[in-house]
């Protein structure tokens, strides 16, 4: 080729200008290492407010493992230092600004655990067993409830009035259960001689998990406003009754908390006030709640 004959340009950028056929090119620059999937960088988890979950979820699985051994009261106690560390994780994850999905859904498998599968496989070994197929029934609905209330806590998280819980909320459920169970222990009855009453509170307490009732969630107590001097001195009360009598008086106040939902049912149904906790639906077909 002569050397005063320029080179052919490609077909699909003859006729165009020299900064045009030169930004063909830039459009399109060459992958760059860092983008490539195996530089990508990892996603990770925090580790404070998981290990509070990892913690809980340890207390329901050794919960059932003491049921399968017989010692149902320490079956029990393990119920309620699930609730306890169940009630930090996500505390602990809003005070050090921690929050993520993975943690929210991490949290609810871990609940379904201590506070759904565990408490129905306790009461079901130690009381309900003797019912035949009753017993298990009982331990079931109790289970699927737990299930219910979970999936239906995630689903409308983003719509519901934050100062109630919609339903019983399963820690609450499981301490009804495991407080039961807890008393009865620490008084030397065996379960099968108080069946009956297992099967009522497993049913009651299965059931009140996935209704529409609301229960007050505490969430709107703010821990940095000033109180009366008396809460103080209440607080020291409720402490020492713990201390004194722990499986009685833990017991008799979820009942209390179980039974406040109705109350306040009732109470705003009388007043002609709506009862329903949720404000609106998004993608899931209209509920229209208690209204």
């Amino acid at each position: 080729m002569p050397r005063n004959v320029t080179p052919l340009a490609p077909h699909s950028q003859r006729g165009k200008p020299a900064a045009a056929q030169s930004s063909v090119d830039e459009r399109h620059p060459p992958p760059c290492p860092d983008d490539e999937p195996a530089h990508r960088r990892r996603r990770g988890i925090y580790l404070l407010p998981n290990s509070f979950t990892v913690a809980a979820l340890f207390c329901g699985f050794y919960a059932i493992v003491m049921a399968m051994s017989g010692r149902y009261d320490s079956a029990a106690t393990a119920i309620f230092a699930a609730m306890v560390l169940d009630s930090l994780d996500g505390r602990v994850a809003r005070m050090t600004n921690t929050q993520s999905e993975f943690g929210a859904q991490f949290d609810s498998l871990a609940d379904m655990v201590s506070f759904g599968a565990a408490p129905a496989l306790i009461v079901y070994e130690w009381s309900l067993r003797g019912l035949g197929k009753l017993g298990w029934l009982a331990a079931f609905v109790y289970c699927a409830g737990a299930a219910l209330r979970l999936a239906r806590f995630n689903t409308n998280v983003a719509v519901i009035d934050k100062r109630y819980f919609q339903g019983l909320p399963s820690p609450a459920a499981a301490a009804l259960v495991a407080g039961f169970l807890w008393i009865m222990t620490d008084a030397g009855v065996q379960g099968a001689h108080v069946a009956w009453f297992s099967f009522v509170i497993t049913v009651f307490a299965g059931l009140t998990m996935v209704t529409n009732v609301p229960f007050y969630s505490f969430k709107d107590v703010s821990l940095r406003r000033s109180v009366p001097f008396i809460s103080i001195f209440l607080i020291v009360l409720l402490i020492g009754l713990i201390a004194y009598q722990p499986p009685l008086v833990l017991f008799a106040l979820f009942v209390l908390y179980a039974l406040s939902g109705y109350a306040l049912y009732f109470w705003h149904r009388l007043k002609g006030r709506p009862v329903s906790v949720i404000a609106t639906s998004v993608d899931e077909p209209d509920e229209r709640g208690l209204h």
